[in-house]
């Protein structure tokens, strides 16, 4: 299924006003009153609904469909492989009910699910492991290819939700609420509902600096808005905003057009012997001489703090960590200085699970690699924010130091997925 973009219809937290906004926004601008909220995920996944047609509203149960959107990364024996997708699955396991919601989450505004959202709701069943399997068919996989063996899978860029297909009850069977028409198969007797939790409820805070006070800078798919009066980047965490340390590289002799962030992770492998820059280049066979200085130098991972088509993602992050040794000294982000940063549109959490997927990427050789990739934990020691300057090669962006392309198109895209 093609990554379509949801709309969801959001009362403005401040006056009220009706404002329609995708999924995955986090950074609300109201039209009317002008203010700017973001949004915490304290509760867990974002739950939305289906609208429907039913008078009986307080009669309702609905059934939750479990949403996932983003890239899955596996490396197997044959190398590493990705995939693209946006599901919906029944999370109810409820008789008669569809598999899938198809494309009706695209057809129709969601509704925001709230404390004043009508009816009562099915508990989710099951796993949702088991329900990521069904969905990408892995078992299938490993079936039709009983002698390749799975070393490791990463759900990256990864949204996850609940989407609610509203039911009526009717004489003893289940109505679905959008279409008004009867679900063969389906019963009505008997069904555990619960109410409306408190923890699902969706908070908005006003987008102001926790320091200054001043206005976020940010779009509405933007994780980390910035404060141009402080030259501060916050992310937006579950609880709250949190202050991340960032970084540029300048560039070249060119003054660049546009400034890519990325999150410079620092991490050590310790089953594989990985803890500098110099282990790193040894253990997967890099065409390239290791300098006696890169001993001391932390194995540092970069990885795209935006979204991208997953063999993009994957080849601009195995690009810019091997060819880090290219660049010059970092200095403090300031805005002014900083040529049209880009939105970051990637959170650090999805960023790490990418780390054993970009080294698998960089071997030259996967043999002495993939079949320890297992037992190989990434142990996390520093993060920060980095912004490569990138110059306008016409169709294209091209990172000074590394010659990395990213392609206009490819970039614009991005944001959909």
């Amino acid at each position: 299924m093609s990554m379509n973009i949801l709309r969801v219809e959001q009362p403005c937290p401040q006056c009220g006003g009706s404002v329609v906004l995708a999924a995955d926004d986090r950074l609300l601008t109201c039209p009317y009153c002008k203010v700017k909220s973001f949004l915490l995920a304290s509760g867990g996944p974002f739950r939305y609904a289906l609208p429907n047609r039913a008078k009986e509203q307080t009669l309702l149960l609905h059934a939750p469909y479990l949403r996932f959107k983003g890239n899955i990364f596996s490396v197997t024996d044959a190398g590493v492989s990705h995939k693209v997708l946006d599901t919906t699955q029944d999370g109810s396991g409820l008789p008669g009910l569809p598999a899938s919601l198809g494309v009706r989450p695209q057809a129709m505004p969601l509704l925001r699910v709230h404390s004043g959202s009508k009816g009562r709701f099915l508990p989710f069943s099951g796993r949702i492991r088991d329900i990521f399997e069904k969905a990408t068919k892995l078992r299938k996989l490993m079936e039709d290819r009983p002698d390749e063996t799975m070393y490791h899978q990463a759900y990256i860029g990864e949204t996850l939700s609940f989407i609610y297909l509203p039911l009526l009850p009717k004489n003893d069977i289940l109505f679905d609420a959008v279409q008004g028409q009867p679900l063969p198969g389906s019963s009505a007797i008997g069904l555990k509902s619960e109410p409306f939790q408190h923890t699902w409820q969706p908070h908005f805070r006003a987008a102001l600096c926790p320091r200054c006070g001043g206005n976020l800078e940010g779009e509405g798919d933007c994780l980390a808005p910035i404060c141009s009066n402080c030259d501060i980047v916050w992310q937006i965490g579950k609880e709250a905003l949190e202050r991340t340390v960032c970084k540029v590289i300048p560039g070249g002799s060119r003054t660049p057009a546009l400034h890519l962030p990325f999150w410079r992770i620092a991490a050590e492998l310790p089953a594989l012997g990985i803890s500098s820059f110099a282990d790193f280049a040894e253990r997967t066979n890099q065409p390239f001489i290791v300098r006696p200085e890169w001993r001391s130098q932390q194995m540092r991972f970069w990885v795209p703090a935006f979204k991208l088509r997953p063999e993009i993602f994957l080849r601009t992050a195995k690009q810019i960590t091997i060819s880090q040794r290219l660049f010059g000294p970092e200095r403090d982000m300031h805005l002014k200085t900083t040529a049209n940063p880009y939105p970051v549109t990637l959170p650090l959490s999805e960023a790490r699970q990418s780390l054993k997927v970009i080294l698998a990427a960089s071997a030259a050789s996967g043999r002495n690699i993939f079949s320890r990739l297992p037992e190989a934990e990434a142990e996390m020691q520093t993060a920060a924010l980095v912004y490569l300057p990138f110059d306008d090669r016409q169709l294209d962006w091209t990172q000074s130091h590394t010659g990395a392309v990213i392609g206009k198109s490819v970039l614009q895209f991005g944001r959909k997925l």
